[in-house]
């Protein structure tokens, strides 16, 4: 029985003889740190059943706790309600006594359930780059946790690997490749065809320029009526928006001149760079959101937003435009027609795509090797964009899909998920991406009758996780309970958004390879390392980058959109990886030197008190299982990371405070002292080390 259970069923039992209460639930939580004691029971819900003010309680509960059990050694009553609880050192002694004997700690009961986590799905036209990398971390590390927690696992890939966009980096590389390879050009695989990605939107650029002016001059030679229609619908949007933002823009003035002077000198300046342009700002919006605002500043806030949310509206439009033109491009009705001849199986198409992808494929699966993922399962996009169209007839069937007119096929939505209907089918028959998702879920159920199926996806495709998983549940699939969208906010850069076909991101090989600099520098200023081989060194460099870079990624919850910063996460100091690891090291340090002088590190000891520090390692010890367990449930590494983030906190604070091998004399007492924290030393590194193997992140011996 847990240390918790004992004292919940305490206090249940303190409730029935001082009171003749029957109590079914009892919430403890961790005492807050000013507080002495290490559980917290909050006594408020209570009061009026047993008619006792908040201290009289606390003081009957208290003096019952220690009085009639053995665990509870003191109490106080905090703010007039909560009833902070001190834990006898001889219970913590015990504790930490069974946990250190256990070779599974942390290794939770089987719960005979399988799930699926698919993760990394990459598109064949581009390397793998700075968002690609939180997604991978994020899959991997809840793989892991998952397995931890008990879960048979199946890490899946679903590439992309078909499609508009992966016809236009081979239409490009058609036109201006010459031959050109990865052995000719000494650029790896996915690189190579990256860079002709981004030659494609070149190009595309300069043959949809004239274009865009025409429509802008209202000339509409080029398009079907159908197509002008369009054009002018989102045009008339375009006018009332801007007809909105001149009158917010009046609003704004007068706003300004109340309210400006209130917010501090970096806010004023970039309120003046915006006010000068008015336009669309991700920079400043990324700026407001990331700050506090008091209640008088809240109206500006708000205006601002709004108009910066008006500017994205038209950016919407401006797009819906820009796309109506690329069709109409010579360059774009190639990739029509070179999808069309891949669809219908041309040799010579297919040969290109097949050549292509297979450089893609080399260099993602260096790429995974060198970020430490791996897949159990890989799918394709070219074998299961067909899937799905047997479904159609079943949703038809059971009258959860319908037939329009003109024979295209949509799904009924409740209102609750969408305004809208969802298309299955287009009128010539074609399948939609949906579709496809579908059938894959299916072939998913199929492989590996899983219970759950978590979809690792950026939070730009919620609506779309939404009516999938809504649909499955309506067609009554066996799986559909289980499925999970793990939503994920994207990754800035402090120059703003990536955009792949614009060549502005950050790839995952560069990125890593300045993260490794970056950690060789920082490491060679510490001095750690004199004597080892270049080859040890390197090793350690590799392992201490990659932690950062994981640990940067993964210690911010998924949902939340974040700002990466190369610098911040090589941190020997702080809330990083590296830090987190160095304290590893020190665990391992101080067993090496117990080894020199003779000491025997793994000795039974006796002690009958502690020291501050040594209680409040031991209290997270315990805290691991739970930790494992919560991170599990709510698919978040980010737990992990905090917890493997405190104990080193916490590690490194008793290191400093406590002797650990150089004790003040050679009293028996001392002796069993350090042969304690040498066990309490060799325990907190193997969580050290078993918390960031969650996180998909190695350990160095030195650093």
């Amino acid at each position: 029985m847990s240390m918790e259970t004992t004292l919940q069923n305490a206090i249940k039992q303190a409730f029935k003889e001082l009171f003749d209460l029957e109590v079914t639930e009892v919430e403890l939580q961790p005492t807050r740190k000013e507080f002495e004691g290490s559980h917290t029971f909050v006594m408020f819900s209570f009061l009026k059943a047993v008619r006792k003010r908040p201290d009289e309680l606390g003081q009957m509960l208290g003096d019952y706790l220690t009085q009639n059990t053995q665990v509870v050694s003191g109490y106080n009553v905090a703010n007039k309600g909560f009833l902070n609880i001190s834990i006898a050192n001889k219970v913590w002694i015990d504790t930490f006594g069974n946990i250190a004997q256990s070779s599974d700690y942390g290794k939770l009961p089987h719960k005979n359930q399988k799930v699926m986590v698919e993760y990394s799905s990459p598109n064949t036209n581009k390397p793998l780059h700075l968002g690609h990398l939180r997604n991978n971390f994020l899959g991997y590390s809840v793989a892991r946790i998952l397995e931890a927690a008990g879960y048979d696992v199946v890490k899946a890939n679903l590439v992309n690997d078909r499609g508009v966009h992966i016809c236009k980096s081979m239409l490009a590389y058609q036109k201006f490749g010459e031959g050109e390879t990865p052995e000719s050009s000494g650029i790896k695989g996915d690189h190579l065809i990256g860079k002709y990605y981004v030659e494609f939107d070149k190009q595309m650029k300069k043959q949809v320029t004239p274009i865009i002016a025409k429509i802008a001059k209202n000339e509409f030679s080029l398009f079907t009526d159908e197509e002008v229609t369009n054009i002018r619908n989102y045009q008339n949007k375009i006018a009332k928006i801007n007809e909105e933002i001149r009158n917010e823009q009046a609003n704004l003035s007068a706003l300004k001149g109340q309210l400006l002077a209130s917010f501090d000198a970096d806010f004023q300046e970039l309120f003046t760079n915006w006010e000068a342009s008015l336009t669309y700002s991700s920079h400043f919006k990324k700026y407001i959101d990331n700050q506090s605002f008091t209640k008088k500043q809240q109206p500006l806030i708000k205006l601002i937003r709004r108009i910066i949310k008006l500017y994205n509206s038209i950016a919407k439009e401006d797009g819906n435009i820009k796309q109506i033109a690329n069709n109409k491009t010579p360059l774009m009705n190639e990739v029509t027609e070179m999808l069309q001849k891949w669809e219908a199986k041309d040799p010579e198409t297919v040969a290109l795509w097949q050549k292509m992808n297979g450089w893609v494929y080399e260099g993602f699966d260096a790429t995974y090797k060198a970020i430490g993922v791996d897949f159990d399962q890989m799918y394709y996009e070219s074998e299961t964009y067909l899937l799905g169209k047997d479904i159609i007839k079943d949703g038809l069937e059971k009258d959860l899909f319908y037939t329009k007119p003109d024979g295209s096929v949509w799904a009924k939505l409740p209102k609750e998920v969408s305004d809208n209907d969802k298309i299955l089918l287009r009128s010539n028959g074609t399948s939609v991406y949906m579709t496809q998702d579908l059938g894959t879920a299916d072939k998913k159920y199929e492989d590996h009758t899983i219970n759950k199926s978590i979809y690792v996806i950026g939070n730009e495709q919620d609506y779309h996780c939404k009516v999938l998983f809504q649909i499955l549940k309506d067609l009554d699939r066996p799986y559909a309970d289980g499925l999970y969208h793990l939503s994920y906010g994207m990754v800035d850069l402090p120059t703003g958004k990536m955009k792949s076909r614009e060549g502005t991101v950050i790839d995952a090989d560069d990125l890593l390879a300045e993260v490794k600099e970056t950690a060789r520098k920082r490491t060679d200023d510490l001095g750690k390392l004199d004597g080892m081989s270049d080859a040890e060194k390197i090793e350690i460099y590799r392992i201490i980058a990659l932690g950062a870079l994981k640990y940067t990624l993964l210690r911010v919850d998924p949902k939340k959109r974040m700002l990466f910063d190369k610098e911040s996460s090589v941190d020997f100091q702080g809330d990083a990886g590296p830090f987190v690891q160095m304290n590893y090291v020190r665990t391992r340090s101080i067993l090496r030197k117990a080894a020199e002088m003779g000491i025997s590190t793994n000795e039974p000891w006796t002690v009958s008190d502690l020291h501050a520090m040594e209680k409040e390692l031991i209290k997270l010890l315990l805290q691991y299982e739970a930790v494992v367990e919560e991170a599990g449930n709510e698919y978040n590494p980010s737990f992990v990371a905090q917890y493997a983030y405190d104990l080193a906190r916490t590690y490194s604070q008793f290191f400093a405070e406590c002797p650990i091998l150089k004790m003040d004399d050679g009293s028996a007492a001392s002796i069993e002292r350090r042969k304690f924290r040498i066990a309490l030393s060799t325990k907190t590194g193997e969580l050290i080390k078993k918390a960031l193997g969650l996180l998909g992140i190695e350990v160095p011996e030195r650093m």
